[in-house]
């Protein structure tokens, strides 16, 4: 049922958010103890973790961006699309909020800020939610992502684009992600980045997936399901 899915979706983007982002804050707070290399090992075990508790109730989406992207490609009934987001987004808020109060000193409390110029890190957020969402059309069902490949994969590509992007644009991908610290440790400036090019990059993806794969692409879709108007 919906609200099944919708709590599902909170709470894995609550997750996603808490232990991503509190792994950057207790990394600095401890004088690096986690390091680089173990805040996107976090970042990707926490995802292949909400797909395993999660993907075959709500798709486990936990990232605007995918939920839109679904939409786009015909997998997911638009009428869910917007409780999905808020869901997702509620989450993240709470997780950020949850960090404030475990950790009230620190002041960013992960937000995704860039590394260098703006335009730099659109451009490559752009890029890594297109690959991101690349690959997700290709192991998910329909709109679930679930199963033991979709897990490892999905959490696998999460982890190395963190590896290489984030010290350039904080390798987001995620609105939600981006957006929950940002309003609750009140870093906005720069909060466009996150929410305009992961959701470009994933319709990108869409996009893509179909002029690659064709009319195979829509069949393994469910382009034509009846449920999806």
């Amino acid at each position: 049922m919906l609200h099944n899915q919708l709590l599902a979706e909170f709470l894995g983007t609550f997750m996603l958010v808490l232990a991503g982002t509190g792994a950057i804050v207790i990394n600095d707070l401890s004088g690096g103890a986690i390091t680089h290399v173990g805040i996107a090992i976090t970042f990707g075990l926490i995802v292949l973790a909400v797909i395993y508790a999660y993907g075959d109730i709500s798709g486990a989406h936990i990232n605007p961006a995918v939920t839109l992207a679904f939409w786009a490609a015909k997998r997911f009934p638009g009428n869910q699309v917007l409780p999905y987001i808020l869901a997702q987004c509620g989450g993240a808020v709470a997780a950020s909020v949850t960090l404030r109060l475990l950790f009230p000193e620190h002041q960013t409390l992960g937000a995704t800020l860039p590394g260098g110029a703006a335009l730099q890190s659109f451009v490559l957020e752009v890029i890594l939610t297109w690959w991101l969402m690349t690959v997700i059309l290709g192991v998910a069902e329909g709109a679930k992502e679930k199963g033991l490949v979709a897990g490892i994969v999905i959490g696998a590509v999460v982890m190395l684009e963190a590896l290489f992007a984030g010290p350039v644009s904080g390798a987001s991908m995620n609105p939600a992600r981006s957006l929950g610290p940002a309003l609750v440790s009140l870093n906005l400036t720069d909060l466009w980045i996150y929410l305009c090019a992961p959701v470009l990059g994933a319709l990108l993806a869409v996009w893509s997936c179909r002029f690659v794969r064709g009319q195979r692409y829509c069949a393994a879709g469910n382009c034509d399901s009846a449920d999806l108007a």
